[in-house]
């Protein structure tokens, strides 16, 4: 035989040199074949030595693996000499995706199309078969590689393609004839069952498991002849999802993903788990893991095993070489070594999982992830060259049986290359005892090459030889990645509900993406997850949460998530950021015929329920209004629209905020700057309190030079040409532990004192307010302070409380429906109480009430202003004193020059409820 290739390499190299001088080689063919002959033959001689150095390690365990070694050998042997002669410059594959009903952002189908991309396939997107202009009546899938059929899309892919007309090459993720088996008959019968050839046999599955899918995931029963479902929703045992991967009916081969479901027994809803990481106990099982394991796959492998002996015959499976198809078995434990089949879905359905958490969409994700690796490795069909070459050597003519169709010997390659990769899929046998010991090795070439990959991985063989064959090397390694550090900081995915439209399109090496919401989509439940489960993922900073539910503001917004390396360390790897913009509520521009409407509270939350919500005709009052002579009075949002029955036909950039037969006069800019001069304003309260400060600094000044989201004391002696002065100190200071929280006694005594001097007059204001910390006991506390420093005579302004904090956010309280209308109730209380003790009031809940949508930035949704910067030409000056505790301060100057930056204080509700607060400040100090 060595003679025998050496001298037909030698010919042929010989011939060919011989034509090229003549000048009629013009293909390489000859000579590479020549050369692969060659090869294979060295190829042989290594296979012959793998043979002689395994023979002594696993002859004493009498499982006739001489045999099987030089089978595998001579796969090894066959692929090493495909790839020589097969044509390296194939052509780039195409793959049809039908999304169905999915939209392109959904995860599911960038996933598809970022790992196909990946593999070299350009990936074509279309909805259904009957749209795609590559999928032609008639024409069958020419040109097409592979087509993938998404959820809701099987329908018109069984309508429109041709599987007895399928290629070789080409692989499509439906088998029709499992389909028709596992669809449902009437009332979640099988269709299976409705088959001779099944209808008698023995198997540990409920005939009625292939429900609709409307009641799909519930258990079912016969009762005097016809089939219910149980009522309780709670399955009477541990239910197990178990994911298969079908790739062939006949020959069958079927694997088993490691990751399952587990539903507790009286649960409600389960968590993803390793097949690895069962316990026998937990499922009733007195027996070992190994007879557990060996039990679910007997049970799946049977089911599996009659249904391809009923149709495994068709005509179609024999075309769709490459087909495969996914299966959702639903496992009933229910007491000791009792397992059976409640239901089974045709694709992967993970409906156990908890939704809320994405934990569905991101555990079908990264398992469709799997699959694809497993099955896309490239292999290229079996060339008559390598069959020949293969025929005239005795030992790998033997071990492969070359009487084998093209078809089955290609199935067989593929199924030899996905038993040598490493990953989490298991081959499913009926009779899964059949590697056994005890048992002698069989025949069928497909356990051959399973038996032995088996064994080596239960040998967990550590010897270069060993590693050398294949698979349990690279197994070591893909076991070991839990152990490593986080070698690849890169995200797979970024998951959202509701899913976010990207620009640009997710891919994990791009780091900033822009995203546009609309106006009505308040909240992001946001999950990035890594590739490396080594990898910790956090949320805008370094100890920020995994994934949260943020509110989203109107207007600029950023999300940025930080990937970093281990538990204990704190430096960043990668940085993604993600710019999203919150659409202002929709306008239509009035165009002359319109009406006014006016509203109080929307109808998605009501906070006062004897009161109407939405939007009403506006009745305006017929006399002539009068200036409100206080900051409460009740009023409602009036907005021209062309009818009161449709908000989206208004002209929301027109809203004004109308008192009950009054109104709020404007105060000018020159007005109030005389009215304010010679006045000390001091603000006590949150950020709510700070952004009202900020708006009244800019109106007299026209333009804001100093800002800052102070959390502590800050004095602001250069506003109004050094004529009115603003502080403010922050309350509470909620981050703070409460032992080292300061009280509200000790931050108003430290604005007073900061404050000094001050007037026992209305030249001195005290603004008091925030969200929703202020309550009755806090106006006597102020009533106790001013007297205490005689300052009894000055003007005190109670801002109420505001809306806030009525999103369900992540790390944030949250208030329910009646929470929030109890709070009304308080603001109501704490109005009067003011005016009682002879304070100036302005209702800013009954403003925010009916707004509650549009907050800006801030995780409490209780913003309503927002400061952005913006470059001033005017030349000020103004003096900055700040004080972080009591005793210590420190003053900056600022000199603006021309082009200096400046800031703008803007948000419409704050703007209402601030120039109340002018209104009242000028008209009392006139007076």
């Amino acid at each position: 035989m060595r003679c025998l290739l050496v001298s037909l390499s030698w010919f042929l190299l010989k011939e060919c040199g011989m034509r090229i001088r003549r000048r009629l080689c013009v293909s390489p063919l000859l000579l590479l074949l020549g050369v692969a002959l060659g090869l294979f033959y060295q190829t042989l001689n290594v296979a012959r030595n793998w043979i002689r150095l395994f023979h002594g390690p696993w002859s004493s365990d009498g499982l006739g693996l001489d045999e099987t070694l030089r089978f595998v050998s001579a796969l090894e042997t066959l692929q090493a000499q495909d790839r020589l002669v097969s044509d390296s410059s194939a052509p780039r594959q195409t793959a049809l995706v039908l999304t169905g009903q999915h939209v392109i952002i959904d995860t599911e189908v960038q996933l598809y199309r970022r790992v196909l991309q990946q593999m070299g396939y350009d990936v074509v997107l279309s909805r259904y078969a009957e749209t795609s202009s590559l999928l032609r009546p008639k024409q069958g899938v020419t040109g097409l590689s592979l087509l993938l059929c998404l959820s809701s899309s099987e329908t018109s892919c069984l309508r429109r393609v041709s599987f007895s007309q399928l290629q070789g090459h080409q692989r499509v993720n439906l088998l029709p004839q499992l389909l028709k088996a596992f669809s449902d008959a009437g009332d979640g019968l099988c269709h299976m069952f409705t088959h001779e050839a099944v209808a008698g046999a023995k198997l540990a599955m409920r005939p009625y498991s292939c429900a609709s899918s409307h009641q799909k995931h519930q258990v079912f029963t016969r009762v005097n002849g016809f089939t219910k479902p149980i009522t309780s929703s709670l399955a009477p045992g541990v239910v197990v999802n178990v994911y298969v991967l079908i790739t062939s009916i006949n020959p069958l081969m079927s694997f088993l993903h490691d990751t399952i479901v587990l539903t507790a027994k009286g649960k409600n809803r389960g968590q993803t788990n390793r097949l690895k990481s069962l316990k026998p106990e937990d499922m009733g099982y007195a027996a070992s893991y190994q007879a557990m394991i060996g039990h679910i796959k007997r049970v799946i492998g049977g089911v599996l095993e009659a249904v391809a002996s009923a149709y495994g015959n068709n005509q179609i499976i024999k075309r769709c070489l490459l087909c495969y198809q996914l299966l959702t078995f639903t496992l009933l434990f229910n007491g000791p070594l009792t397992l059976s089949i409640i239901q089974v879905d045709t694709d992967w359905t993970f409906s156990g999982l908890n939704d809320k958490t994405l934990d569905q969409e991101i555990t079908k994700d990264i398992m469709l992830e799997d699959m694809l690796h497993f099955l896309l490795k490239p292999q290229a069909p079996l060339s008559s060259a390598t069959k020949a070459a293969c025929r005239e050597d005795d030992d790998c003519a033997q071990a492969l049986d070359l009487s084998l169709s093209q078809e089955n010997l290609q199935r067989l390659l593929h199924f030899y290359q996905q038993m040598k990769l490493p990953g989490p899929f298991q081959p499913v046998f009926a009779s899964p005892d059949l590697c056994s010991s005890s048992v002698p090795l069989r025949s069928d070439l497909l356990i051959k090459i399973a038996c032995y990959y088996e064994r080596q991985q239960n040998h967990n063989l550590r010897s270069t030889e060993a590693k050398s064959l294949g698979n349990i090397g690279h197994m070591q390694d893909f076991l070991n990645q839990g152990n490593a550090a986080c070698a690849n900081p890169l995200l797979r995915q970024i998951y959202t509900d509701p899913p976010l439209t990207t620009t640009p399109p997710f891919d994990p090496q791009v780091k900033e993406y822009h995203v546009e919401l609309p106006f009505d989509t308040v909240m992001v439940m946001i999950r990035p997850e890594p590739f490396s489960s080594n990898c910790r993922v956090h949320l805008d900073e370094l100890h920020g949460p995994r994934m949260a539910k943020l509110p989203i503001g109107l207007g600029q917004s950023k999300i940025t998530i930080l990937v970093m390396d281990g538990e204990e360390s704190e430096v960043v790897l990668t940085t993604y950021t993600l710019h999203v913009f919150r659409e202002s509520r929709p306008s239509l521009p009035m165009f002359g015929d319109h009406v006014m409407c006016s509203f109080t509270q929307e109808c998605g939350l009501v906070v006062q329920p004897d009161q109407p919500c939405g939007l009403e005709p506006f009745n305006k009052s017929l006399s002539p209004p009068l200036p409100c002579n206080s900051g409460d009075k009740p009023g409602q949002w009036v907005v021209p629209c062309l009818s009161c029955h449709d908000n989206r036909t208004c002209d929301w950039r027109e809203i004004v905020w109308q008192p009950d037969d009054c109104y709020y006069p404007l105060v000018d800019h020159l007005k109030l700057q005389n009215c304010l001069a010679d006045t000390k304003l001091l603000f006590i309260g949150d950020s709510t309190n700070r952004g009202m400060m900020y708006f009244l600094m800019e109106r007299v000044n026209i333009s804001l030079q100093d800002w800052e989201k102070a959390h502590d004391t800050l004095i602001y002696k250069n506003v109004n040409g050094g004529r009115t002065l603003f502080s403010y100190s922050y309350y509470p200071q909620f981050w703070l532990e409460s032992n080292q929280r300061p009280t509200f006694t000790e931050s108003l005594d430290t604005l007073l004192d900061r404050s000094q001097p001050l007037f026992n007059s209305r030249q001195t204001v005290l603004v008091v307010g925030g969200v929703q910390w202020l309550n009755t006991n806090h106006l006597r506390v102020i009533r106790d302070a001013l007297n205490r420093k005689g300052l009894n005579n000055i003007l005190v302004v109670v801002k109420s409380l505001g809306m806030g904090f009525h999103l369900l956010v992540d790390g944030m309280r949250s208030m329910r429906l009646r929470d929030i209308q109890g709070l009304f109730r308080d603001n109501q209380n704490l109005l009067s109480a003011a005016k009682k003790y002879g304070f100036e009031v302005i209702d800013t809940f009954s403003i925010t009430m009916g707004r509650y949508k549009e907050f800006l930035q801030g995780r409490c949704a209780c913003h309503f202003h927002e400061v952005e910067k913006h470059v001033s030409s005017s030349t000020t000056k103004s003096n900055r004193t700040r004080s972080s505790r009591p005793g210590r301060n420190a003053t900056v100057d600022h000199g603006m020059g021309s082009n200096a930056l400046s800031y703008k204080v803007k948000g419409p509700v704050n703007q209402v409820y601030s120039e109340i607060l002018l209104s009242r400040l000028c008209p009392a100090k006139l007076n």
